[in-house]
């Protein structure tokens, strides 16, 4: 059932504004707020938190893909905000909190539909005027299939069927009213005339997930804005996990959001198939309505009294410092309550919403929460909030795997064998992300390594260090029933790295390329893959210990800013006391590959065939009487010619490592001799090849190119050693006794069955 609205009437302007009892408009002392005005309302400086400048997508009017809004559809009658609704104090500002939002939305779920009206309170934080705002409708990706998100998911295998979709399985958001609030009794103006759809990545005239909107006046550096939008939202069959799948609702992107605007102009994209997001830090201030009986949790924290009438109850959640809001709403959804303590790191309460099926594994979402708290905390930095809600999303929902600030979707199945990797590693991944996404707030857009690729290596080393080291695992039967192989345990090096997502794709794109340019079908294995892996590589090239002094000090340096990819290398080179433009080079704006191998090893007698000269001295040596000795150093011996004559006690070892990819970095050689000792040599890489050759009693028996495994990036570890030793039977009695148990488990199970 839907709920009427609540608003507040300004009879004598005519303007339907926002409820605001956060206090988030104060007073709307002007359509274009000063300095002075906008200063007051924010704590924090925009000086103390300063964005660097980028250049932007498009900061002029896209005229060949700007298309209307399209026909405006009747608002709700407006109502009065209850005056039991109290206002939340606001907290000293972690961050710029320069877009805020107010909002109020009504989830209908007979109708798949939600009703929203907000009023954005954006101030301008750069150095350079505006005339425009621009604001992301993400939900019109999956409108139909003209959207650019649909057209690049398409490139994907296996293509979306998007045959099997209904009437109701499809989405958009339709803005009902935009306008631009004056003060006092000054009319507000209507900006939905000067509203346009662009489209400036593609020029798509169909696509509608970007719209610019033209002010009357310009934004000046510190001014202030308040835009009042209504909107209707249609809830489709999950997309990028947002949506609806029976009674489960997980609603992400739902509503009109301001893009982010830098020095250069707006930074904005159309909605792409791989990519993700990009916002400004704010307060949020969200009054949600849903049927009585629902469960609700939500970025932020519910704040007492929630209001019930009409079949329905409104539930406020308020939170400060965070660039997104999302939120779940159920009736089956079980609440389990929990709490992370530490030493040295502030307190957090765990909040996990289960499926009833998965009620049995709630500690195990506890522990792999707390677990990243406390090595997250403790490597880059403390988890500021005081809470956070791990939601396990319904079977099939698509929902599952991804973040959003102080709330996270992990994912597990009815069947979750104790040693394997679920839920656990998606739980460590998402909440990690509340590090590297949420506090450290990248343009995901252009460089969604830097949340993804960064959260993907903590990931590991965070699975390394609070657990011991899974089982491999497949699922069959529509992921239902698991199988483990208990005699395969996942790495971090190659697993946790995802090694075999990227090594078929290592080419596919330079790493610096906008990630909304990557291919469809390839660009996440760069971006998760790649960078986790060239990370691991920087870890071991420079010890943890340093590794961990980069990631806490780029942690505390950008915390509630938006840095770039130049300022991690910067901060890695300071650091490190190193200038490593020559490793991010090649791993970042560079698609080369890395792959060192032996390519052979030959040790045997030393042995000698051909003339030999006597040696200086030897003919005198040799002389065996005094009587001959005048005539011997008088006449020249001639030359010995011998044929694979050996050199008693003596081996000759050689040993040949390639380069086989483009990629260059220094990786150490070592030679293994049959009495145990090695000889380590340390090779630059930058040659194809380089030989060496030792001399000695011992034969060589083994050599191996990067034996400690520095080069967690090189695409071919089957080539890194070599040895004389033949193996071969100690595999084949392995996996011949494999095979035989489990021909006999067959044999024995049809036997049963028969």
């Amino acid at each position: 059932m839907v709920r009427r609205w609540t608003l507040v009437m300004t009879a004598l302007c005519g303007v339907t504004l926002l409820a605001d009892p956060a206090g988030l408009l104060h007073s709307l002392a002007a359509t274009v707020t000063p300095a002075a005005s906008a200063t007051r309302s924010h704590p924090a400086a925009a000086g103390s938190q300063s964005r660097p400048a980028r250049a932007p997508t498009s900061s002029a009017p896209q005229a060949s893909s700007s298309q209307a809004p399209g026909p405006r559809t009747p608002s709700a009658p407006a109502t009065t905000l209850p005056a039991s609704t109290p206002a939340v104090p606001a907290a000293a500002a972690l961050s710029p909190r320069n877009a805020n939002y107010s909002i109020d939305a009504d989830l209908d779920p007979s109708r798949h539909q939600l009703r929203g009206r907000e009023v954005i309170t954006w101030r301008n934080i750069t150095r350079a005027p505006t005339r425009e705002v621009r604001l992301h409708l993400y939900y019109n990706a999956w409108r139909n299939t003209r959207s650019t998100w649909l057209r690049e998911r398409a490139l994907v295998r296996p293509p979306l069927d998007v045959s099997r979709l209904g009437p109701d399985d499809w989405s958009g958001i339709d803005i009902v009213a935009l306008r631009l609030l004056g003060a006092g009794s000054a009319p507000p103006i209507d900006l939905l005339p000067a509203a346009r759809f662009i489209a400036p990545d593609d020029g798509n005239p169909d696509d509608r997930t970007l719209m610019a909107v033209a002010l009357p006046t310009d934004v000046g550096p510190e001014g202030t804005i308040n835009l009042a939008v209504e909107w209707l939202l249609r809830v489709p069959r999950t997309f990028a996990r947002t949506g609806r799948i029976g009674d489960f609702y997980f609603l992400a992107q739902w509503f009109p959001k301001v893009a982010v605007l830098e020095d250069a102009g707006w930074v904005s994209h159309q909605f792409h198939a791989s990519t993700e997001f990009y916002s400004d830090y704010g307060t949020y201030d969200v009054r949600l309505t849903v049927p009585t009986g629902w469960v609700v949790g939500a970025t932020g924290l519910p704040q007492p009294a929630p209001a019930a009438r009409d079949n329905a109850v409104t539930t406020r959640f308020v939170q400060d410092d965070v660039h997104d809001f999302a939120f779940v709403a159920s009736p089956h959804l079980i609440e389990h309550n929990a709490r992370f303590e530490h030493a040295t790191l502030p307190a957090v309460d765990i909040r996990v919403l289960l499926q009833p099926e998965h009620a049995g594994q709630a500690e195990r979402h506890v522990a792999a929460t707390r677990a990243t708290l406390k090595y997250y905390g403790e490597w880059f930095g403390a988890y500021p909030y005081s809470h956070i809600t791990v939601v396990d999303p319904a079977w099939q929902s698509g929902a599952g795997g991804m973040e959003y600030p102080t709330l996270v979707t992990a994912g597990t199945e009815w069947l979750a064998p104790a040693r394997v990797a679920d839920p656990e590693g998606v739980t460590i991944h998402e909440v990690g992300h509340q590090f590297w996404y949420g506090l450290v707030g990248n343009n995901e857009f252009d460089h969604a390594w830097m949340d993804e690729g960064l959260n993907t290596y903590a990931t590991g080393r965070a699975l390394e260090a609070a657990y011991p080291p899974f089982h491999d695992s497949v699922r069959f039967f529509g992921d239902f029933v698991p199988w483990v192989f208990r005699h395969v345990l996942l790495s971090r090096e190659t697993d946790a790295n995802r090694m075999r997502r990227y090594r078929p794709d290592a080419r596919s794109d330079v790493p610096a390329t906008p990630s909304w340019q990557y291919h469809p079908a390839t660009g996440r294995n760069l971006t998760y893959a790649k960078t986790a892996l060239w990370l691991h590589t920087l870890e071991r090239y420079l010890g943890w210990p340093m590794m961990q002094r980069v990631m806490s000090t780029f942690f505390a340096r950008y915390r509630f800013k938006h840095p770039t990819p130049d300022d991690f290398f910067r901060v890695a080179s300071e650091v490190s006391g190193q200038d490593l433009t020559w490793f991010f080079d090649q791993v970042h704006r560079s698609s080369n590959v890395f792959d060192y191998g032996i390519a052979s090893l030959v040790s045997g007698p030393s042995t000698v065939s051909g003339s030999i000269d006597a040696a200086p001295g030897q003919a005198n040596a040799n002389a065996a009487t005094a009587q001959a000795a005048t005539t011997q150093a008088a006449t020249p011996q001639a030359p010995r010619v011998v044929s694979q004559q050996r050199e008693d006690g003596v081996y000759v070892s050689t040993v040949t490592v390639r380069r086989y990819g483009e990629a260059l970095f220094p990786v150490d050689v070592v030679t293994t001799l049959e009495d145990g000792r090695k000889i380590r040599e340390r090779w630059n890489g930058l040659e194809r090849w380089i030989s060496y050759t030792y001399r000695g009693p011992h034969r060589a028996v083994s050599a191996d190119v990067d034996p400690d495994r520095v080069l967690v990036l090189d695409v071919n570890r089957t080539n890194n050693s070599f040895t004389l030793a033949p193996a071969g039977q100690r595999a084949a009695n392995k996996w011949t006794l494999t095979w035989v148990i489990w021909l006999q488990d067959l044999m024995l199970t049809y036997g049963f069955f028969a």
